[in-house]
């Protein structure tokens, strides 16, 4: 066995993982990552982990350099101060002093989900503005949602309103295309699993739309994170990630959200095929501690919602249910601004020290 064989089977056993928890529990200690990744793969967070600080922009970019992170996901326009051209254009800016990378985002654009806000404009006027925002600021990326696991139980399926969201998405072809901005579409809540979100990147456009990856999202779909990257990595353009505890429960099992390291996803795997598969695409840990959902595959009413899923990929999602046990607690105050602080910078931490994640040496530490 080779000595980074050696290294990849001593992460993976629980004394390891147990090690490395406590390494952070005392800040963290300085040694060589755990994984060797075959090209440096930069690391950053989305706003969203923090977002009971309710901070804008300018303090997200601030929490950014503190992190020693290489990019920052500002996942929804309300964050911003302001949508104006100079404030946008400052914005911009301080990041490139920082050496900091924006990625933006909204919510959204699909007219006949339910998750759709028809009060802030047309699904078209949202995805234009949403365009132009990311282009003022430097965002390669804006990344939009269809909607949630409930429209897959509406008259149509799924497949209704990913034939709505192509017709949005190819409306905002040109102007995406002019900004030189492509749009990202996330695997959200439960709405798509990974093949539904090829197919629809296909039927849009590859020359303008790819796919923001979220892997505590492919474990709402009963997917194998580790499955859905194979699948996605051709379409991936920005990511927000996430750990995840998988437990069985009489009716199938319950999914809960947790800070990276904590859960069953196996990113020691997952972080060398990404960063093969995902050249010059950034991480991005997106924490959303104690957030959970039971999906009850033993009912035959659950199927209604997945007509088409496969048992191969059914057995292969609970393998991440018996992978391990979880190492560490999830939070228990998941709206607690500190709480989030620390979840997502214990996140960061663990990415740097066992994933070889981050283009930068700097220490993650509190604000």
């Amino acid at each position: 066995m080779s000595p980074s064989s050696s290294r990849r089977a001593f992460l993976s056993s629980s004394a390891a993982v147990l090690a490395a928890t406590t390494l952070r529990g005392q800040g963290g200690a300085s040694k060589a990552p755990s994984v060797v990744l075959p090209r440096p793969v930069a690391l950053g967070y989305d706003n969203f982990s923090v977002r009971a600080s309710n901070w804008k922009a300018p303090r997200l970019l601030e929490y950014a350099t503190t992190l020693g992170a290489d990019s920052l996901f500002i996942s929804d326009l309300e964050a911003f101060e302001s949508l104006e051209e100079a404030s946008l254009r400052k914005l911009r800016e301080d990041a490139d002093a920082r050496n900091v990378t924006i990625h933006v985002g909204t919510w959204s654009v699909c007219p006949t989900s339910k998750a759709f806000r028809p009060a802030n404009g047309s699904a078209q006027e949202q995805l234009s503005k949403a365009i132009r925002t990311a282009r003022i600021v430097g965002s390669p990326v804006i990344r939009v949602v269809l909607g949630t696991w409930e429209d897959r139980l509406t008259p149509g399926g799924i497949g209704r309103h990913m034939d709505s969201l192509v017709s949005v998405l190819k409306g905002g072809r040109s102007e995406a295309l002019d900004a030189n901005v492509k749009i990202a579409v996330e695997n959200h809540a439960g709405d798509m699993r990974a093949d539904e979100l090829a197919a629809l990147v296909e039927m849009s456009g590859r020359d303008f739309v790819g796919v923001n990856y979220d892997s505590g999202n492919s474990l709402w779909t009963l997917e194998n994170p580790v499955d859905a990257l194979e699948i996605l990595a051709p379409y991936i353009v920005t990511t927000s990630l996430r750990d995840g505890v998988v437990t069985e429960i009489p009716t199938g099992c319950r999914v809960k959200w947790t800070a990276m390291g904590d859960g069953q996803v196996d990113f020691v795997r997952f972080m060398p095929r990404f960063a093969e598969l995902c050249p010059g695409v950034p991480i991005h840990i997106e924490t959303i501690s104690g957030v959970g959902r039971d999906l009850p595959f033993l009912e035959d009413a659950f199927w209604n919602a997945w007509p088409r899923l496969e048992g191969q990929s059914l057995a292969r999602f609970i393998r991440v249910m018996r992978r391990k046990a979880p190492m560490a607690p999830t939070t228990t105050k998941p709206n607690d601004p500190a709480e989030q602080r620390r979840e997502i910078e214990r996140s960061l931490a663990y990415c740097k020290q066992t994933l070889g994640l981050g283009l930068r040496t700097t220490k993650v530490g509190p604000a």
